[in-house]
């Protein structure tokens, strides 16, 4: 039973694919250079102050004037910032931006399990979560242009806070993991592929078919039960301990 138990566990089971360590710290290192963009992302959302133009301070969320005489004074409605369609694009520019880091979040977590369960799904679970991380790219890119955009005449390149420059980082991260899980994914084998390679080349023998052995009279001489082999087997083996 030792042996058949062996046998079926040699031909059923799934042989893991084999990675240079090159592969495990390329694929490591995306798995936690995405972490760190989500985490990057979701402080500048949360924080939201992207933009200061004199004394005034545009965020995701408020709108601050800044005077010498008492501290910082902030507005949720946008609308007393004085600029057009304000209120309405950063809505759009929030959203579009918190959704980024949804979708970030479940790339990753697909990039996680992929690489923890390894099976012969692992590749298509590293290539979904590469894809959200893409769309995560697309719609932090949005929207860090939606805001510049409206704030087109506020804009100089000294303005931008420290939280929007968090925001570009991540939205770049987010590009560049997705673009080299992607191409890690096409360049390394399938795991069928190389689980196919360990076994022979050469086509096992086909069990013939027992009509055809019966008709022939070649069937009681050909194909034997396994329960007509172990009792041989059982016989030999008493046999050999028999006294001489």
């Amino acid at each position: 039973m030792t042996a058949l138990a062996a046998q079926a566990h040699r031909v059923l089971g799934l042989k893991r694919p084999h990675r240079s360590f090159f592969e495990s710290l390329i694929r490591t290192l995306i798995i936690a250079c995405t972490a760190l963009a989500i985490v990057l992302s979701s402080i500048s959302i949360c924080d939201g102050y992207w933009l200061l133009d004199d004394n005034r301070l545009f965020g995701l969320w408020h709108f601050c004037t800044i005077t010498n005489q008492s501290g910082p004074q902030c507005l949720r409605d946008l609308s007393q910032a004085h600029v057009p369609g304000l209120a309405i694009g950063l809505g759009l520019a929030r959203t579009v931006a918190a959704v980024a880091v949804v979708a970030a979040i479940f790339g990753l977590e697909l990039l996680m399990v992929s690489q923890v369960c390894e099976d012969i799904y692992s590749r298509r679970k590293w290539a979904i979560g590469s894809l959200l991380l893409l769309v995560a790219f697309i719609l932090s890119s949005g929207g860090l242009l939606s805001f510049v955009i409206l704030l087109r005449n506020q804009v100089t390149f000294v303005g931008f806070t420290l939280m929007f420059w968090c925001e570009f980082t991540a939205s770049f991260l987010f590009f560049l993991n997705a673009i080299s899980g992607l191409h890690i994914n096409s360049l390394s084998q399938p795991g069928t592929s190389q689980g196919n390679s360990s076994t022979p080349s050469h086509p096992s023998p086909s069990t013939p078919n027992p009509r055809t052995l019966a008709s022939t009279g070649q069937y009681n001489q050909n194909v034997t039960s396994p329960t007509c082999d172990l009792h041989r087997g059982l016989s030999a083996t008493v046999t050999l301990k028999l006294p001489s």
